[in-house]
């Protein structure tokens, strides 16, 4: 693992904030992305984490705190400047065509040309090649890179993404809850190419509400509550059984069950029973 103290965060969010309108999105967000590190950003429908991530993709500014990326502080006026910065975006429901082949969509809007003048065309064997190549240095085997993405899993295609932000560049990985609609199974397949990208050198920005999945691969972790942050913890300095604790609500949880029980109806445990009986 990189060595944390050597350079600074790729990406470092200091007390951001986010208003829209009158509504306060975000308040005091604070978050590390080191290279070969995954931080998980952990809360539940509501919490801000679609706001998070559009201020680290650049798709919204924030108006408070500090946003620094490489130590240098900054402001993302554009995905396309937080691309050319190296941060690439896999949003959940994945910018794919499924009845485009896998290596058209690996190579959407990026696509490679040979020849010039009138005679100018998309390389199509350098893109199956490379497909299949960067495909397989991500531990992916796929059966042919021309059947229609659509025919994948949704994890196969979650790692068809990952491969494509690697090979492009991209030094910051911002996975958008990759396995919020898979199986367990598939979820693995997802966390295990996911792990495989940290292991590259990337920094890994993991926006999850499964605080299982998160500990299987978190480095860091930050929880957010009412765009709020709840917790904010190395893996080291939590466990499991506390995470998923904060997730669920802790005190709140405890006080919610006290409400809902529900005293043994008379004659029923330790009630009283009939003379005689």
């Amino acid at each position: 693992m990189t060595t944390t103290s050597e350079k600074p965060p790729l990406v470092e969010l200091d007390g951001v904030g986010k208003l829209y309108g009158n509504i306060r999105a975000l308040s005091d967000v604070s978050l590390q992305v080191h290279a070969g590190e995954i931080t998980c950003v952990l809360g539940d429908n509501g919490a801000g984490k679609s706001t998070l991530i559009k201020i680290i993709s650049g798709l919204h500014g924030h108006d408070g705190g500090t946003l620094r990326l490489d130590g240098e502080e900054t402001t993302l006026a554009s995905p396309r400047e937080a691309l050319a910065r190296g941060i690439a975006t896999v949003y959940q429901d994945l910018a794919v065509v499924p009845l485009m082949p896998v290596w058209r969509n690996f190579f959407l809007g990026s696509e490679p040309v040979k020849g010039a003048g009138p005679f100018k065309r998309m390389d199509v064997d350098l893109m199956r090649r490379t497909t299949r190549a960067e495909m397989l240095r991500m531990g992916i085997d796929l059966r042919d890179v021309d059947q229609p993405i659509g025919t994948l899993s949704g994890g196969e295609r979650q790692c068809v993404a990952i491969a494509r932000a690697v090979y492009f560049g991209a030094r910051i990985l911002v996975l958008d809850e990759p396995t919020a609609a898979l199986g367990v199974k598939q979820s693995g397949v997802v966390l295990k190419y996911v792990a495989a990208a940290r292991d590259a050198g990337l920094g890994v920005v993991l926006i999850t509400h499964n605080p299982h999945h998160a500990y299987l691969v978190g480095d860091r972790f930050v929880l957010l509550k009412r765009g709020a942050m709840s917790g904010n913890h190395l893996k080291a300095e939590t466990s499991l059984d506390e995470l998923t604790r904060q997730m669920a609500g802790g005190s709140e949880l405890e006080e919610l069950s006290h409400e809902l029980r529900r005293d043994d109806p008379p004659g029923v445990g330790g009630g009283s029973s009939r003379a005689g009986a």
